[in-house]
């Protein structure tokens, strides 16, 4: 049955007014002893999706073998009076063997007719119709139920059975109003559109826009499935610091803040891999970490300040090993989440059921530029490179500097289906190990899928004398300008030194992977509560 927003009916009254209307209500209510606040709890059997499901089992059971009847050659009269003697009997079939439940849930419509009443009632796994009759009810409940509001949460308890339209909806015996709703929803047809409304107002978002709701279930659902991928492979779950005296383990410039107790100024964690690694060497051989992470960079479609990541380290293999273990947890992920290892992303089919194409950096910038990288000599011959096909960059970058960015220019756009881009410079992979082949590169890959970059993964360097010269590099690279440099690390050289086995180690991120999955176009639409610029000085 259509129900009718109830919401219209103060078209052209101050927003003010019919603030105060419901607060009138509320207020009329606890004069009467009926506080809705008052209440704490409320016995939800059942979720509306699963009052449909069970019910039209037991239709199934108890009208087994009914047939629909025969109304050929009928006059349309005669044809209403059959069907109505039909739906008579098998109600009654029905109402002898009642399913009671009781649900909870948003008023998102209501209809008034008169001595009875139809609503829909919105929890968290959809809506339900509920019939509402004075006789079922009682006078008094129902009187309050008429003055009721669109926003407003009910425990309904009462019995499921389907309209005459064919409809599953709920017999209501028990009205009780839980919460009253003090503001007004969006209006109905148009919903809430407003993306910077809807990011700040999430909690509005999920009501009025039901797959927003059902993105961030999958969300929870593709977080729990790479637990159970990871667990079947005996990894460990940990939890590391998010306050560190070293921000390590990327390029990123960090929050800083001061702890108080201690008088030391602190910084938030912009990776988990460097605390990660301390528990390989501890002797925790496959470790992973699923958290958020803190990057003092810029706002876009696919970045946010605040992200989560996840950082997984398996002992005793390699970039190898991390690539087999990426492709499978991706097909698994796909076959899971979205029941097909095929994907649609913005209309683009993506495959990941197939072998993952591998390309090394170089080959990728010879087969999208035309530029062989293994033949240009050096800094003087890249920068030069650079200028004649306009790639800006900065007098303190080498050729593994010009390398990346002639891979960002002119590579990633191209990488639609999955694809590792393997065997990075060293100068931009200060905790790798080098290819014992040509020690310029090192035993790294990236994998992308629809031109994003979905993780990066190592053989992770565990020579502390590299080490330590690579840090030193990485403080040059500070002192020079380059705010997203890491720095010397004492204490993980030290953990080193103790001696860490030969390691794989790789680095998801989540929230990419979840637009991934959900076909999001932008990465505020797959968090929550998104970084907003606050107004006014205060959020809003």
């Amino acid at each position: 049955m259509a129900e009718k927003n109830q919401q219209g009916n103060g078209a052209g009254q101050d927003i003010n007014q019919l603030l105060k209307v419901r607060r009138d209500k509320l207020k009329d209510l606890q004069e009467a002893g009926k506080d809705p606040f008052v209440i704490t709890k409320f016995d939800q059997t059942h979720h509306s999706s699963d009052v449909m499901g069970i019910y039209t089992e037991h239709e199934k059971k108890l009208l087994s073998g009914r047939e629909t009847p025969d109304v050929e050659g009928l006059d349309d009269a005669q044809k209403k009076q059959v069907l109505n003697d039909d739906y008579n009997e098998r109600r009654a079939i029905m109402d002898a063997s009642p399913i009671t439940v009781s649900i909870a849930g948003r008023m998102m419509f209501k209809r008034v007719m008169g001595k009875a009443s139809f609503c829909n009632i919105q929890d968290l796994k959809g809506k339900i119709q509920v019939y509402v009759a004075r006789d079922a009810i009682g006078e008094e409940s129902y009187a309050d139920f008429k003055k009721s509001d669109i926003g407003d949460i009910f425990g309904v308890r009462g019995f499921a059975f389907r309209t005459k339209t064919g409809e599953i909806s709920v017999h209501a015996q028990e009205m009780i109003l839980l919460t009253k709703s003090l503001q007004i929803l969006p209006e109905k047809f148009h919903g809430l559109t407003d993306t910077d409304t809807r990011y700040r107002q999430r909690y509005v978002d999920l009501i009025m826009n039901p797959e927003v709701k059902d993105t961030f279930l999958k969300r929870s659902q593709i977080i729990k499935e790479i637990r159970n991928f990871l667990d079947a492979r005996d990894f460990i779950e940990v939890e590391t610091p998010m306050l560190v005296p070293n921000a390590g383990g990327a390029a990123a410039r960090p929050f800083e803040t001061h702890f108080n107790a201690l008088n030391e100024d602190v910084k938030l964690r912009i990776s988990l891999e460097l605390y990660l690694k301390r528990l390989i060497v501890g002797g925790m051989e496959r470790v992973y970490e699923i958290g958020r992470v803190f990057r003092n960079e810029g706002v876009d479609t696919r970045h946010n300040p605040e992200f989560t990541l996840m950082e997984l380290y398996q002992a005793y293999t390699d970039y190898e090993g991390m690539m087999e273990l990426t492709e499978s947890m991706f097909r698994y992920l796909a076959e899971k989440v979205c029941g097909s290892t095929k994907i649609s992303y913005n209309g683009i089919e993506i495959d990941l059921g197939k072998p993952f194409a591998r390309l090394t950096m170089n080959d990728a910038i010879k087969k999208y530029a035309g530029i062989d990288f293994d033949a240009v000599s050096d800094d003087t011959a890249a920068k030069k490179l650079a200028d004649e096909h306009h790639i800006e960059y900065e007098e303190r970058h080498t050729k593994g500097d010009i390398v990346n960015l002639f891979f960002e220019e002119f590579c990633e756009k191209e990488l639609i289906q999955p694809t590792f881009i393997m065997d990075h410079p060293i100068e931009i992979s200060p905790l790798t190990k080098k290819k014992p082949s040509d020690p310029s590169k090192v035993e790294r890959f990236e994998l992308f899928i629809n031109t994003w970059e979905m993780c990066n993964a190592y053989s992770e360097l565990n020579d502390p004398i590299d080490q330590r010269e690579r840090f030193a590099a990485q403080d040059a690279a500070f002192e020079a300008g380059d705010e997203e440099a890491n720095h010397t690390d004492e204490d993980f050289l030290n953990a080193l030194e103790i001696g860490m086995p030969p390691t794989g180690g790789i680095g998801y991120g989540i929230d990419r992977l979840v637009m991934l999955l959900t076909d999001s176009q932008a990465i505020r639409d797959v968090l929550l509560f998104p970084t907003m610029k606050t107004l006014g000085g205060k959020d809003q």
